[in-house]
């Protein structure tokens, strides 16, 4: 019954409210000490994905390794990634942070992007990592949109999740896509959806100059939340018939209670982001793999303890979950 009864973690005194928790680390936290070697992968479809490696030089070469999973519209340079790679260096583990496709700084070259259900790549990068030779352990981690691929990933189809995959580690996940795009809408949470779209909509043009005559712009600045964008543009591209086949599709919650490696889902309860419906403590009840932690605190994404370049609690709770020989 992995229902984590208790979380530690307490936000520093001047971080009282999820909006400031949420807020505060993606604009002021900076993690200098992560150095990143880029690579460059060919697609089997024609396509890319720039993968950006951190192993800590000097040290003697490790079995183990940490996959992390940015969030929407982030890149492996965001704070809470590099935080991450961070922690897990420090524990003696490589890390490699992987961009979606359109978020490393250039355009992918096809149509098609990235979205909140596609497992795909995911399953590329880790086979990838794999087919180096060098890792018999690897451990996933995400963040928002990462974190609900990465959980999709590993309900989705069991038997496809390589061995050497021992568990994961995720954070502040939209499990439930439909009720997350509604909820994201409200007015207090504004402010974090016009940042979204403003991104996205600059992505569209970005695809409509590079791949001339496939992408309708046509009111494209009259959309204005998620379900209107990705009934316009995501679900299209990626071969869903409307946002509401995509979100039913792409939502993490519906495979959870197929996961078969451990793994630790933490959701804060007042995370702006997130609806009653991304706490899925009745699935977490039943299975024997997913753990779910639900600290009050803690905003989307945040989990901030003190100074701006100081680990985080998601770090230390990863790092935890991951290396303990029995996870709680």
């Amino acid at each position: 019954m992995p229902l984590v009864p208790y979380s530690p973690y307490q936000p520093p005194f001047y971080l009282f409210n999820g909006h400031l928790q949420t807020i505060v680390p993606s604009l002021w936290r900076t993690v200098p000490e992560v150095r990143y070697q880029r690579e460059r992968v060919e697609t089997e479809d024609g396509d890319f994905l720039d993968l950006d490696w951190s192993r800590l030089p000097g040290q003697p070469p490790t079995d183990a390794l940490g996959i992390v999973s940015h969030g929407l519209e982030g890149d492996a340079g965001r704070p809470y990634v590099r935080g991450m790679v961070r922690a897990l260096n420090q524990a003696g583990l490589d890390a490699l942070a992987w961009n979606y496709r359109s978020c490393s700084g250039e355009m992918n070259r096809l149509l098609r992007s990235y979205h909140l259900g596609d497992t795909d790549d995911l399953d590329f990068v880790v086979r990838y990592a794999l087919g180096t030779g060098r890792y018999r352990r690897v451990y996933l981690t995400g963040f928002s949109a990462g974190g609900n691929v990465t959980l999709k990933y590993l309900g989705e189809n069991p038997a496809r999740v390589p061995q050497e995959v021992q568990r994961a580690a995720v954070f502040s996940v939209p499990t439930d896509l439909k009720a997350s795009s509604h909820h994201i809408a409200r007015l207090e949470n504004r402010i974090y959806l016009n940042r979204f779209m403003k991104t996205l909509r600059a992505k569209m043009r970005a695809k409509a100059e590079l791949l001339p005559g496939q992408v309708d712009l046509t009111d494209i600045d009259l959309l204005q939340d998620f379900p209107q964008f990705d009934n316009r543009f995501t679900a299209p591209m990626h071969g869903f018939k409307s946002a509401d086949e995509y979100y039913e599709h792409a939502s993490s919650g519906r495979y959870l209670g197929n996961i078969q490696v451990p793994t630790l889902l933490v959701n804060a309860q007042n995370d702006p982001f997130l609806p009653p419906s991304c706490f899925p403590r009745e699935v977490a009840a039943r299975s024997p793999y997913v753990y779910l932690e639900t600290p009050s605190d803690g905003g989307h994404v945040g989990f901030g303890e003190g100074s701006p370049d100081g680990q985080y609690y998601s770090e230390r709770r990863a790092v935890e979950f991951l290396t303990a020989e029995v996870p709680a």
